[in-house]
């Protein structure tokens, strides 16, 4: 399950004893009355304030209500052993065999009822795409499920398989099997639904099935970090927990989103939500039919956002693109010239304004079409040609940090520079700190506490591999080109920096002369 922040929260498995227990009165307010001065209703803003406006959403509720489904799911209950308490393996005939099973029965036989494992239920939302029965939600509200029914809004229940999940949109697509035929809804132009068009939520909230809310489209391109293709609708249409995998519909009836998330500190709803728009979503459903997974596009970098300072000490007007940290050689970007320290600033003819934009740009891309793509490299445009290439689905480890003190130094070339204390990388250096033989710089052996060095993050055993995009391998060096900054009137310098294999760049402030 992708980390999300505190106050994000996904709306899956709503368990029995939530919708038991969450059903609660709500008080009426009397608000007063205010007359409104005949002067003021002359006024031609306050009689076009809600020009637009629908007389209702009874229509649209009434044609698309039977398209939306309710989701339940049944996970089988732990086995004993579970968690960490599997009791150990013995040869037939051992004598511990005979002991260790009537230790696990006595263990069985004592629990308390109310805590034997037992299997458990959850509720979600979702709706029929094709009147074939393919029913489309949420990744996460059928995950780890052992049964999935489908329940239509006149009661009927149907049992559901999976057709395929895409865990990095969260999308999934069901698959059942109706002797009446099935009403279906079709997608609709989330490009093309303004901030402030009016969005129509049907669903499944709390378990209270076949429920209608309303309200406006409040932001696009939210980015929540779920994950690399974040690209959310915002909604102040009422959503929570059991809304997971609704539809989220334009004012003509079409889907424009599903309804994933929700902004809430308390877990209810708070009136933002958030939806994963139906241009994202119709290529992935689509292939998830078709072959049961999906293909995404390759190029093969790793990349960063261009703050404000990258952007300064690059001699960039604004802060746009995404910036190359690293190149696979073997990659469609190696073979086709792509560099480590370009700024991808478009691909096949697509502005990239921010770095989180070419994952989405890349992994919609057709595999195997040469592609052009511009890229600023030493502040001068230039476009290669990329043939994109298939992202494989590999596990991604992570490399494990290594912590130590160095040796002594005084034997070792170091030199002060803004506040980090730099060395050449040496063998005693180079096992002190764990550092590859394939990583080449100076490596930071102390960081003031006051650096600048230190509030941009910068730690001990960091390996500085480039300054102002040029190869440094001493200290001096790093200092000439913090000097030749200062003289180009930059603020800061920008370093390549190596930690545990992983790099980084990172805009140094130069401002402070001391060091």
């Amino acid at each position: 399950m992708p980390h999300f922040p505190d106050s994000i929260r996904l709306m899956p498995r709503l368990t029995q004893s939530t919708v038991q227990a969450g059903v609660v009165a709500a008080a009426l307010a009397t608000l007063p009355v205010v007359a409104t001065p005949a002067s003021a209703q002359d006024q031609a803003p306050a009689a076009t304030a809600f020009r637009g406006a629908p007389a209702g959403f009874a229509d649209l509720a009434e044609k698309q209500v039977d398209a939306v489904v309710f989701i339940s799911t049944t996970q089988a209950a732990p086995q004993a052993g579970a968690r960490g308490q599997e009791t150990p393996e013995f040869p037939p005939g051992s004598p511990f065999e005979d002991f260790f099973r009537e230790f696990r029965n006595r263990q069985r036989d004592q629990q308390p009822p109310q805590q034997q494992q037992r299997p458990t239920a959850a509720l979600g939302s979702g709706f029929i795409i094709d009147a074939a029965g393919f029913v489309v939600t949420n990744g996460h509200v059928v995950s780890e499920a052992d049964e999935i029914s489908v329940t239509l809004h006149d009661g009927t229940k149907l049992p559901a398989k999976v057709v395929g999940v895409d865990t990095p949109t969260d999308i999934a697509l069901l698959k059942v099997e109706s002797r009446k035929p099935l009403t279906a809804s079709s997608w609709g132009d989330s490009d093309k639904t303004r901030i402030g068009d009016w969005v129509v939520a049907i669903g499944n909230p709390f378990g209270l099935g076949g429920t209608v809310t309303a309200g406006i489209l409040s932001a696009r391109a939210r980015d929540i970090q779920q994950g690399p293709y974040d690209d959310y609708l915002q909604t102040d249409a009422s959503i929570n927990r059991g809304n997971s995998g609704g539809p989220l519909y334009n004012m003509d009836g079409e889907v424009i989103g599903i309804n994933t998330a929700i902004y809430s500190p308390t877990g209810g709803s708070v009136g933002i939500g958030f939806a994963i728009p139906a241009t994202i979503a119709k290529p992935v459903v689509d292939q998830l039919r078709d072959h049961g997974q999906v293909r995404r596009g390759w190029l093969g970098v790793q990349v960063q956002r261009v703050t404000p300072d990258i952007a300064d000490s690059l001699g960039m007007p604004d802060p746009k693109g995404a910036l190359v940290t690293s190149v696979s050689p073997d990659s469609p970007a190696g073979k086709g010239g792509v560099r480590q320290g370009d700024i991808i600033t478009s691909f096949n003819g697509k502005a990239i304004e921010q770095m989180r934009e070419l994952p989405r740009v890349v992994a919609a891309t057709e595999i195997g079409r040469k592609v052009p793509v511009d890229v600023l490299r030493e502040g001068k445009p230039q476009t290669v040609d990329v043939t994109v290439g298939e992202l494989e689905q590999q596990q991604q480890v992570a490399a494990a940090g290594s912590s130590g003190t160095p040796p002594a130094t005084s034997q070792v070339e170091s030199k002060k520079v803004l506040g980090l204390t730099l060395s050449p990388l040496t063998p005693g250096l180079r096992e002190a700190f764990s550092i590859n033989t394939d990583v080449d710089g100076i490596v930071v052996t102390e960081v003031g506490d006051a650096s600048p060095g230190n509030d941009r993050g910068i730690e001990a055993g960091d390996v500085i591999v480039e300054a102002g995009q040029e190869p440094v391998k001493t200290p001096d060096e790093l200092d000439k080109r913090i000097q030749a900054a200062r003289t180009e009137g930059r603020k800061t310098v920008l370093m390549l920096v190596s930690r545990d294999g992983d790099l980084r760049y990172v805009p140094l402030p130069i401002e402070d002369k001391k060091g």
